[in-house]
């Protein structure tokens, strides 16, 4: 069975992205946190989320993915702006724990010109000072395009952190096709050599979910502009392969294509109508 779902607002609690999730067709689903632009979060609702837990058994939802607002930066300049990365990755994975065995996936940052090496050292020291042994999330490093200075726009650098970090066991990677795409990987051309390079480099157990995206963009552009399912430079047939390859198909995919509900319905019924 294809465990795919798309990006959903959680401004109205764990049920209602459940509810909505069901609606569309969609067997699991993407939330940020918090605002992505901004750093508040509202309080845990434990009710909200003892009902979620409840509503997910009984409708078959799988593993769901928390996504970190994308204001963190744990690899700044500023140590304010590091020292509020770290704390508020921190409070979304104590919030986390009301929903045992989710993913969280966040973007490992911008070096604004430090050097990947120092982005590096950064990004691992901030997740060695929140990472805790009984926690029952799994954090997940995103693929990035390599658009200005983010780190993680290749694979050797997702790899620098792991390599950095305490509790690797805790640790897994987010492959985004846009991604990938615009940082040179030919992911619609060669899905094999890339994933062979990915298991070379990472290593094929660590990849825990996938970003279905098409892209805007050219291989190699370094932009970063999602685009519908076979509007893009990916196309549909592209995509088809990922979902269906023997090494990525049971993984959760989550679009974060440009659509409202009816266009992520729309996307969900014909990548399940692919997928074999």
């Amino acid at each position: 069975m294809l465990r795919i779902g798309c990006h959903l607002s959680s401004s109205k609690g764990y049920l209602h992205m459940g509810r909505e999730a069901v609606s569309i067709g969609a067997n699991t689903f993407q939330f940020f946190t918090r605002n992505p632009r901004g750093g508040s979060a509202k309080p845990v609702d434990e009710k909200d989320a003892a009902a979620y837990r409840a509503f997910a058994e009984a409708n078959g939802l799988g593993t769901i993915l928390a996504h970190a607002p994308y204001t963190l930066n744990g690899c700044s300049a500023d140590p304010a702006i590091r020292d509020f990365a770290r704390r508020t990755m921190l409070d979304d994975l104590q919030r986390l724990e009301y929903v045992p065995g989710s993913l969280y996936n966040f973007h490992p940052g911008s070096h604004v010109g430090q050097g990947v090496q120092a982005g590096v050292e950064m990004i691992a020291d901030m997740l060695n000072r929140i990472l805790w042994e009984d926690m029952r999330t799994t954090v997940l490093l995103e693929t990035m395009a390599g658009k200005g200075s983010e780190v993680g726009g290749s694979f050797e650098e997702l790899r620098a952190i792991i390599d950095r970090v305490e509790m690797k066991h805790k640790l897994g990677v987010c492959l985004d096709t846009c991604h990938v795409s615009d940082a040179g990987y030919d992911i619609a051309g060669n899905l094999n050599g890339v994933l062979e390079e990915f298991d070379r480099v990472i290593g094929l157990d660590r990849l825990k979910a996938v970003h279905v995206n098409d892209s805007k963009n050219p291989l190699g552009a370094r932009k970063d502009r999602h685009e519908k399912i076979g509007l893009g430079h990916l196309g549909t047939e592209a995509i088809v392969r990922v979902i269906n390859h023997p090494a990525l198909r049971n993984l959760p995919f989550l679009l974060e294509t440009p659509n409202e509900l009816d266009g992520y319905a729309a996307e969900i019924a014909l990548l399940k109508e692919a997928y074999r």
